[in-house]
């Protein structure tokens, strides 16, 4: 009686997954037959009918595989090539139309198919509904193409090759004095300043100047506002009517950077949050206030357009030097933690400040588990942030336009004061 019960289930569950093979092969012949229904019945090679068999002619095939012989599913998905081949043909010859995205589209189906009675019902699914959007937007998808220039293009490739390409074959590991150097974590603040530039580009291009900055600014904030007041520093110099709205970003950017440090450390030590909140939400108010504040001007403001974007959308100059600035303040760093000691603590914090602050929150509020007070702990992370935003600052002003520094000094110099003030109450 379990065997026939066992049989039973097994069988229901082989025809469920028929069921879907041949739904997911409707599903994109849904998509095929509707682009095509201005054609007269017969001249299109393949509607919602024909995907939906090929679609459950896939299923069989991979359950053939299993039950029969492992040649059933290459010999049919080369019997359905074929097919799509002659029909290509004949149809190439009468309307002169060489696309093979359809025949493509078939031989996916059959696939699917199969993936679905054989593999994963998911997979099978999630692959089918991107298919059919990649088909569904073929307008779209060549618009865009119209539109990107070589230089974008060139970018993104760069991009590629920098993050997926390189930075894997890294060591990920301490070298160098006091093991102070790690090859993959450098490079990957490389690669997060160049994806800030391409990002920022983008964002700007396709959203405008006032939401692509404002864009741009959170998802630095949550990485690298260092590297963005760098990327934005630059970017007032080459189109000085953005100054207020880059200002607005940096302040944005350096402004989400406290709730992360308290995030982080919170995870780390979670005894350490009522200690470390009040200093970090006095200092994102006094920033995050004037911020929108001064948006709130900015977007008034006649020049406040969509720039022509001339600059390469992947700044990797400019990573390249923060990266190789980052190298030579993490020597600086071990050199004053062997020098000084534990009583260097405030300086080091103040030191690794100065390009990063989420190294040495993790190494402060690690330490307050065990060899620091939780004061000190405190005290070194608010001297770390405020040093950070003083270095940005300086970016800011030496890099950027005298508008675009005046504009970022004030509100960030009144949120180092009012921390550091606040953290030596606490």
């Amino acid at each position: 009686m379990d065997g026939l019960t066992s049989q039973f289930l097994q069988d229901n569950q082989t025809l469920a997954l028929l069921a879907v093979a041949l739904l997911l092969g409707a599903l994109i012949g849904l998509e095929r037959g509707w682009s095509t229904r201005q054609q007269e019945p017969g001249e299109r090679i393949a509607g919602i009918r024909t995907h939906s068999l090929v679609g459950l002619l896939g299923g069989l095939a991979a359950l053939l595989s299993e039950t029969l012989t492992g040649w059933a599913f290459p010999t049919l998905l080369i019997a359905v090539a074929a097919i799509a081949l002659v029909a290509w043909r004949t149809r190439a010859q009468s309307v002169r139309n060489f696309s093979i995205t359809g025949s493509i589209g078939l031989l996916i189906t059959f696939c699917l198919g199969a993936i679905a009675v054989g593999v994963d019902v998911v997979i099978a699914t999630a692959a089918a509904v991107v298919t059919a959007m990649i088909l569904d937007n073929k307008d779209e998808i060549h618009g865009l193409l119209q539109k990107l220039e070589a230089r974008e293009l060139d970018a993104a490739l760069k991009l590629l090759l920098i993050s997926v390409v390189m930075l894997p074959l890294l060591p990920n590991e301490p070298l160098g004095p006091g093991g102070a150097l790690n090859p993959y974590q450098i490079w990957w603040m490389v690669v997060l300043i160049a994806s800030i530039s391409f990002v920022g580009y983008f964002a700007i291009r396709v959203g405008g100047a006032e939401k692509g900055i404002l864009f741009t600014s959170l998802f630095a904030g949550l990485s690298s506002s260092t590297a963005l007041t760098l990327q934005f520093a630059r970017q007032s110099q080459q189109t000085p009517g953005l100054g207020p709205m880059l200002a607005v970003g940096i302040l944005i950017a350096c402004g989400t950077m406290f709730p992360r440090v308290l995030l982080v450390a919170t995870a780390v030590h979670p005894p350490i949050f009522s200690a470390l909140l009040w200093p970090l939400v006095v200092m994102t108010l006094l920033i995050v206030v004037p911020a929108i504040w001064m948006w709130r001007r900015a977007r008034n403001i006649d020049a406040i357009k969509q720039p022509t974007l001339t600059q390469n959308p992947l700044d990797l100059t400019s990573a390249l030097l923060f990266g190789a600035l980052l190298t030579a303040i993490m020597l600086a760093g071990e050199w004053l933690r062997e020098w000084l000691g534990s009583a260097g603590i405030y300086l080091l914090a103040a030191s690794s400040g100065v390009a990063d602050v989420d190294a040495i929150n993790l190494s402060l509020t690690r330490m307050a588990r065990e060899s620091i007070t939780l004061e000190t702990a405190v005290m070194g992370i608010i001297i770390a942030s405020a040093v950070n935003n003083l270095v940005k600052t300086g970016i800011a002003g030496a890099i950027g336009t005298r508008q675009l520094g005046l504009h970022v000094a004030g509100p960030m110099i009144l949120s180092v004061a009012a921390g550091l003030f606040t953290a030596w109450l606490i």
